[in-house]
């Protein structure tokens, strides 16, 4: 979920009127840590005899749709949406609301045209489908570009809410990405997905409590939640209908609903973070059925979220923390929000930040452990495929602790960078489409080849980088990201004075995503491609990368190629081509052979594919 514009830089502080965590907040924030590595060593002990490294990384293929919908779920609440998705509808509005469609979309196209393929080949890996596909170069390709990606988040996911809730709480920034760090490796490594998947669940559960207690407690102090909509409504934040078709402004129905599908489709759909998740589960229906609950919990978190920002916003309408001075970005409003109206409640605050990090612990474990699977089953099974069980699980305990010690890195080389951070974390939104597009290439598109897949993906990257670059250098202009007003008439003119005081003492080394453009480096640039809203990144990089792919593999025979394509890595089983005359799209069959001629002797050929026996897997 984006937080463009709300990055807080490596030497921000902020005045939280010495408000700081109590015995009682550090108890109940600790108590999470607890937890987590708990059920990591159930799942250790439990499955120490088990030691195969299917039942390792894929917890045997053996859970139900409930906890993996949980943990799904929870993969999503990472801390940066748990902070910056109030914090967008406070200085935004409610236009980001409309990502329940987007996330509806991508469930369906998941569930009934993704997950069939990746199932039903019995693959571990999502890059493995590529070398199926295509061929083990862009098998490999893949591979390395989603390990780049997930190292870079992993490290944003642990820093930037380490450093938020530091500034407001007193929580010590350097303590907080360490221990989450470490938790998270040691209840990954050595309890498997088994542990990730059920400690997910418990964190999702916390991450909504958080948000419940600052919905009920906030209304209560403005008069209640109707008090909060006429509030939010007068200050304009309730706003729906920005239908506009100009991709460059930052949010409307459109760039949401279309961009927004891409977007996250290369999450759920093809990143095997999410992807392992439903693998893992016992059947194909029970995969299905985990994504079709996660549609229903993604809709409760960004609804929670939501309110939450429409809380915030009726709590401080008329004293802006932001203009006075007491916080020195927006990704900060939510923690100074708990600790100004919880911090009466002791143990409350606690319970919050317990939320936040619930979030971050889900998204890090949840990588570590994508990263440890494509990595052995990508990169080391194919070169030595008869590793012993035993010998392989430890291999991938060992990737787990090398690539959570990577990520706590990342993290602590965050803390020393100034705007490259900011860049390095919108370059992660716009690697996942180049991405989306090679799989598009794999499963719609018949004609492609390995080459084109190749060429296609390098093409999307570079363009992808170029416009990372351009965008950065060109920011977009204040037209275009509508921020809505706030004010501080409302706020007491000596505590302005003194916030604001302390706002420009605290901001020399401030990093800042500037929203103005400098009239010396504007150009029809900045106002063109370098604008385009990042909602349709994806968008623009997935068309790039298919149409580079389908180019080259139709000069590179790719016209012939097709009709040796196994149908079971074509969506429906190729029979969507079918559709169309035999003499445009050939119908495609599996490893038996290529069934040549008519549509009906494909359909009979086919009918057992089509049905995604479960047993077969």
């Amino acid at each position: 979920m984006s937080t463009e514009g709300t990055f807080t830089g490596a030497g921000d502080t902020v005045s939280s009127e010495d408000k700081t965590f109590s015995v009682a907040d550090y108890i109940v924030f600790c108590t999470l840590f607890v937890v987590a590595a708990g059920i990591g060593l159930f799942f250790a002990i439990k499955d120490r005899k088990n030691k195969t490294s299917e039942n390792y990384l894929l917890a045997g293929r053996s859970l139900s749709g409930y906890p993996v919908a949980l943990s799904l779920t929870a993969s999503f609440m990472s801390a940066i949406t748990v902070l910056g998705t109030p914090a967008e509808v406070y200085v935004y509005g409610t236009m980001f609301w409309w990502f329940f469609l987007a996330y509806t979309i991508v469930v369906v196209v998941t569930a009934n045209i993704i997950t069939p393929v990746f199932y039903n080949i019995g693959i571990a890996s999502t890059y493995e489908y590529l070398e199926l596909r295509f061929s083990r170069t862009v098998r490999v390709a893949g591979t390395m570009t989603f390990i780049v990606q997930t190292i870079i988040y992993m490290g944003m996911v642990m820093y930037m809410p380490a450093l938020a809730l530091n500034k407001v709480t007193g929580l010590s920034l350097y303590i907080s990405i360490v221990a989450t760090s470490l938790v998270c490796t040691f209840y990954t490594s050595i309890g498997g997905m088994k542990a990730v998947v059920w400690n997910d669940s418990v964190q999702c559960i916390v991450v909504w409590i958080g948000f419940f207690s600052i919905i009920i407690k906030g209304s209560m102090d403005v008069g209640g939640l109707d008090k909060v909509f006429q509030i939010a409504n007068e200050g304009g934040r309730i706003d729906f209908w920005q239908f506009s078709l100009d991709p460059r402004i930052r949010h409307t129905f459109w760039s949401v609903t279309i961009g927004g599908s891409l977007m996250w489709l290369s999450v759920y759909g093809i990143n095997q973070s999410m992807v392992q998740r439903y693998l893992s589960c016992k059947s194909l229906k029970h995969a299905q059925m985990a994504l079709y609950l996660t549609a229903g919990g993604l809709l409760t978190v960004l609804s929670l979220a939501c309110i939450t920002g429409l809380v915030m916003y009726a709590v401080y309408h008329d004293c802006d923390p932001l203009t006075n001075g007491k916080v020195d970005k927006s990704d900060q409003l939510l923690p100074y929000l708990v600790m100004d109206i919880l911090s009466v409640a002791p143990g409350i605050p606690g319970l919050f930040v317990a939320s936040a990090y619930s979030g971050t612990l889900s998204a890090v474990s949840t990588g570590i452990n994508a990263l440890a699977c494509c990595t052995f089953e990508d990169l080391i099974k194919p070169l030595k495929p008869n590793i012993p069980g035993p010998k392989a699980v430890l291999i991938s305990k060992g990737l787990v602790v090398m690539y959570g010690l990577l990520g706590l890195g990342v993290a602590f080389l965050a803390s020393l960078l100034d705007k490259i951070l900011t860049m390095a974390l919108k370059m992660f939104g716009i690697i996942g489409g180049p991405l989306l597009g090679l799989f598009c290439l794999g499963l719609l598109t018949p004609v492609a080849n390995s080459t084109g897949a190749l060429v296609g993906l390098l093409g999307g990257l570079s363009m992808g980088i170029w416009l990372a670059v351009g965008s950065f250098i060109y920011a977009p202009g204040e037209e275009f990201m509508r921020k809505l007003p706030l004010t501080t008439e409302g706020c007491n003119p000596v505590e302005i004075s003194n916030g604001l005081m302390n706002y420009t003492s605290s901001t020399s080394y401030a990093t800042t995503t500037s929203f103005t453009q400098d009239p010396l480096v504007a150009s029809g640039l900045s106002n063109s491609l370098y604008a385009l809203s990042y909602c349709h990144y994806s968008t623009f990089l997935v068309l790039i990368t298919w149409c580079l792919g389908v180019a080259v593999s139709l000069l590179t025979g790719g016209l012939k190629s097709r009709k040796t394509v196994d149908s079971k890595l074509l969506a429906f089983n190729g029979n969507i081509m079918c559709c169309l005359k035999d003499s445009m799209f050939p119908c495609y069959n599996d490893k038996a052979g290529y069934t040549k001629g008519k549509s009906e002797e494909m359909a009979i050929t086919n009918k057992d594919d089509n049905e995604y026996n479960e047993e077969t897997v």
